[in-house]
């Protein structure tokens, strides 16, 4: 059991999810690959900024547990403190080793409901999610929508506009596609812009811009708020010393290492241009002879062993540096430590170099801050965060990175005209401090999200809808209530009222579910039109679906498990064949519900059928209930399968469960380690189960059937206290 975190009484809980990346609380490995770059230093820094402020009591940083070789042990520690009230959380994704975050879509599933775990664990829920980049923001969606909890989230970088610049590269679209699964990705975001209730961005172009080319963002969502940045570790050179370490590990690769640096700091990755800077460096004689190119990309051992896209840009990288003959003039170190960063900032500085940021497309530009703190002007992109950061701090020049020509000449420009250099050098040190620290971006975020919860207090006051208001019930109840509907919840008004009231005494301590052959609608019709609330959980059309209160939510994890071996119109052919039975209306049809009305004299038994949809290779669960309806299911599907889904998925023990039915389709889910009640209208076809442990038969009908049960397990938080007597009690008392 993890420790307790120290927690501020009523403030703030805020959980940050960022799956992808190398991330831990000191020594970040920037640079290792495409996915260790600005976002990690952004959200290290965001949880630790937001547990120094007085209106936060915790902040957990969700992120994916890493056990491989070929990494530090520290990604592999389940919990990582970073302060009193801040901590690293790791949970298991798919498989062990590192990944890249384009290859983990199919495993965050898991990644839901191992927080879901750890929520219970906790005995309180955050009170906002938010998630950094698509694959956090899919995790964030799916906890948010099933535990009723705001979702903030920050794209950090955006699918559409990266895919348009590297086509406009000339990149093939097939092959981009491949390697960074775009459709998909962009997808999530989409439906993220539809569903966050704020969208935190670094600038106002990245919102017009770039959340622009998406269907209708409403702009309404959106805040921007400008990250920080550490100033305790980027100053200007001259108030501490640089490292001869440091100095030396560039200076070995130069013929005069004394000349201005062009410090180029980023991941070997495509979009980062490199190439087109060699290509701006390489075609300019009198930039050559004015200063070196000192290119930081990233950490390696042997390129060789790199992933193949890195690979790639290390080699084209070598094979251009010898195609213009610059060895000599540039400096490429095979790997820096975290700390040297801020020392390569202070050595351009001190040398009356420049810093460039070649990339074809950025949302902020974290290293246009980190260089502006060192007192080192700038060359950028004239494309998202840059523009802002350069109209605030005033240290540089913006250029078109698709012209390798445009960036030599921007180069050249502005290590020739010293007295521009100072003005930007100084202008950068003061602006930096003025306009981008965390301790007002945090005063800032807070603010914000008092403002959103105050708004959804609102809005649920204004509803008060269903058993529970705002978050979900479900993480923290003790034990949970899944019943049938029909002759079973409903069948008697009395005892629907009766149980209606059980239920409100229950409320927060129960989870009140329903598992039923209808389909959504008519299962949430139903209730209505007999008062009874709209239940927590809602298992529909026989097990096939899991959907979660008023708003629907569907359980996407639930979907994707039973998709397993499903062929539905395959089944649909076969089951032709099959005489004495007939499809029910449309509406009864279901993706993983296929439903028949029966001729039971007729029908073969259901052992037949199964023969039948095995001989042609087809599995589906077979359920024949009432002696008239027949349903196949994918095999993994069915109410009994959902309930211990649920447990699994929400940490609740089956043991917790009481469960009721009076049908043979509610057989899986009586049989068990559930506290199960048949009540006493029960059709034939659960005589069988009379006898076996934990199956109690009731003697009172429908609802009343259902109190009796709950009396006889002592379920309930008023379980010591005798629950109001049947008509049928209340008869033989007073006779």
């Amino acid at each position: 059991m993890r420790a307790k975190l120290e927690q501020k009484t009523d403030q703030l809980y805020v959980l940050l999810i960022s799956v992808h990346g190398l991330i831990r609380g000191e020594a970040l490995e920037l640079g290792v690959d495409a996915d260790t770059g600005g976002q990690c230093t952004y959200v290290l820094d965001l949880a630790k900024a937001l547990a120094e402020h007085p209106e936060v009591g915790k902040v957990d940083l969700m992120t994916r547990l890493i056990e491989d070789p070929q990494v530090p042990p520290d990604y592999a520690q389940a919990e990582e403190k970073l302060s009193d009230h801040a901590r690293i959380i790791r949970f298991p994704c798919g498989p062990k080793r590192y990944m890249r975050k384009e290859t983990l879509w199919p495993h965050l599933d898991q990644m839901v409901d191992r927080c879901l775990h750890y929520l219970r664990q906790q005995g309180r829920l955050p009170d906002v999610i938010h998630s950094h980049y698509a694959d956090a923001g899919y995790v964030g969606r799916q906890l948010s929508m099933l535990l009723g909890i705001p979702q903030i989230h920050t794209g950090h970088s955006l699918g559409k506009p990266k895919q348009e610049k590297l086509l406009s590269s000339g990149r093939k679209a097939t092959n981009i596609e491949k390697q960074f699964n775009f459709e998909r990705r962009i997808a999530e975001e989409e439906a993220l812009i539809q569903h966050a209730s704020m969208i935190v961005t670094s600038t106002r172009q990245e919102v017009e811009l770039q959340y622009g080319m998406y269907a209708q963002p409403d702009a309404k969502k959106f805040r921007v708020i400008p990250p920080g940045t550490d100033t305790s570790r980027f100053s200007p050179p001259g108030r501490r010393p640089i490292a001869n370490s440091v100095e030396q590990s560039i200076a070995r690769f130069l013929e005069h290492p004394k000349k201005p640096m062009i410090l180029c700091i980023c991941r070997p990755e495509m979009r980062k241009n490199i190439q087109g800077l060699i290509a701006a460096y390489g075609n300019h004689p009198a930039l050559q002879k004015r200063a070196n190119l000192v290119l930081v990309a990233g950490s390696r051992d042997n390129i060789r062993n790199l992933e193949k896209s890195q690979a790639a840009v290390l080699n084209e990288l070598l094979l251009d540096i010898d195609t213009y003959d610059l060895w000599g003039k540039v400096a490429i170190p095979k790997s820096h430590a975290q700390e040297e960063v801020p020392e390569l900032y202070r050595l351009a500085a001190k040398s009356r170099g420049m810093f460039i940021n070649a990339a074809f497309t950025e949302p902020f530009g974290l290293t246009l801050l980190e260089a502006a703190a060192c007192g080192l002007p700038v060359i950028a992109p004239d494309d998202g965060g840059p523009r802002d950061i350069l109209a605030n701090c005033h240290h540089g020049l913006l250029v078109d990175t698709l012209d390798s020509d445009a960036i030599g000449e921007a180069l050249l420009s502005a290590l020739t005209d010293k007295p521009r250099w100072r003005k930007w050098s100084k202008s950068g040190v003061i602006n930096v401090k003025r306009h981008y620290t965390w301790a007002g971006h945090v005063n800032k975020y807070v603010k914000e999200v008092r403002a959103l919860l105050r708004k959804q207090r609102k809005n649920l006051r204004k509803q008060q809808i269903a058993l529970h208001s705002g978050k979900s019930a479900i993480p923290l109840a003790q034990h949970a209530f899944i019943t049938d509907i029909d002759n079973t919840l409903l069948g008697q008004r009395d005892g629907q009222e009766a149980l209606v009231e059980w239920l409100i005494d229950n409320v927060g301590y129960t989870i009140f579910g329903i598992a039923t052959g209808r389909p959504l609608e008519s299962a949430i019709d139903i209730l209505r039109k007999n008062r009874i609330p709209i239940p927590d959980v809602l298992i529909t059309s026989v097990g096939s679906e899991i959907h979660y209160g008023i708003r629907r939510i569907p359980d996407i994890g639930w979907a994707n498990h039973i998709r397993h071996l499903w062929r539905r119109d395959d089944v649909v052919k076969a089951m032709q064949e099959i005489p004495g039975i007939r499809l029910q209306a449309a509406d009864n049809q279901r993706e993983f519900k296929i439903s028949y009305l029966v001729d039971s004299q007729i029908m073969p038994a259901v052992e037949k059928i199964s023969q039948h949809l095995h001989a042609r290779g087809l599995h589906a669960q077979i359920i024949y209930s009432h002696g008239e309806f027949l349903d196949l299911l994918p095999i993994r599907a069915s109410k009994g399968h959902a309930i211990r889904y649920l447990s699994y998925k929400w940490g609740l023990p089956l043991a917790s469960f009481l469960v009721s039915g009076d049908s043979g389709n509610d057989i899986e889910m009586l049989v068990g380690d559930t506290m199960a009640v048949v009540v006493g209208n029960y059709s034939e076809d659960l005589t069988h189960l009379k006898g076996v442990p934990r199956i109690y038969f009731a003697q009172a009908q429908y609802a009343h059937g259902i109190l009796e049960g709950m009396q006889h397990y002592k379920f309930g938080v008023a379980a010591n206290k005798a629950p109001k007597p049947t008509p049928e009690q209340a008869a033989m008392e007073d006779a």
